[in-house]
């Protein structure tokens, strides 16, 4: 049975998701994943050792080469071939949210919706979310959900979480418009002012029905920004991965 990967830390999330060659046709896809993303920022952008990279990372000298050595293979083959890069996923953590392996890579055809979620319910307050109910939809028709913890880690966590995750859409009750801006610079819809059972919500929104307020706001500033906190690119290197 093989091994399973320890949890590589990371420091903040990409400001940019995806890139793309000028002048091809060529649609083929390569998955840059986040440990592989943050082992090129820190050791190609920040001038890192690997030695201070794995530190920086919680992983051993070794993993950093081998995450290291895949990561520029990746961007090798996206000049060469003149190939698109889109980053998600990888067996990471960042703060205290969870690590993303625990959501499976979806498929061209997926439509992935995400609902804060509390006891079955719709959750009321995004900032404070400690679960998601992610589901993946295809047709029309839910495939398959899950849900995932969070430990309410603010706003700016959470948005980024969803994006790794590539969630499309988001169903919640109160939001904030630090959450809203968030949210729309990462180019993920939001429904909220919705409130009642997570999943009869998710079946009303794909049968067309789902009431929602797009007006609604969370006033409750200490909502937005939790017990945890983003951590910034720059100042977290002497944390582990537990």
């Amino acid at each position: 049975m093989p091994r399973p990967k320890r949890c590589r830390r990371i420091c903040g999330y990409p400001n940019f998701w995806s890139f793309a060659p000028e002048g091809t046709l060529n649609t083929e896809t390569i998955v840059f994943k986040l440990d592989e993303y943050e082992a090129v920022r820190l050791i190609d952008f920040q001038k890192l050792t690997q030695e201070e990279c794995a530190e920086a990372m919680g992983v051993s000298r070794a993993t950093v080469t081998s995450i290291y050595e895949s990561a520029r293979f990746k961007i090798a083959d996206a000049m060469v071939n003149g190939k698109r890069i889109r980053i998600t996923g990888g067996s990471y953590r960042i703060d205290s949210i969870p690590a993303s392996a625990k959501i499976s890579e979806k498929g061209d055809n997926i439509m992935r919706v995400a609902v804060t979620y509390e006891q079955e319910m719709v959750g009321q307050h995004f900032g404070r979310t400690e679960q998601f109910k992610i589901y993946d939809v295809e047709n029309g028709e839910i495939r398959a959900s899950k849900i995932i913890d969070t430990n309410g880690t603010g706003h700016g966590a959470l948005a980024g979480f969803l994006r790794a995750a590539e969630v499309e859409t988001l169903i919640c009750g109160g939001i904030g418009m630090g959450a809203r801006n968030a949210l729309t610079e990462l180019g993920i819809e939001l429904l909220p002012g919705v409130s009642g059972n997570a999943d009869q919500v998710v079946s009303d929104y794909l049968a067309g029905k789902l009431d929602y307020d797009p007006d609604t706001e969370c006033h409750h500033h200490d909502h937005e920004h939790g017990e945890g906190h983003d951590c910034h690119h720059g100042d977290c290197g002497t944390h582990g991965c537990n």
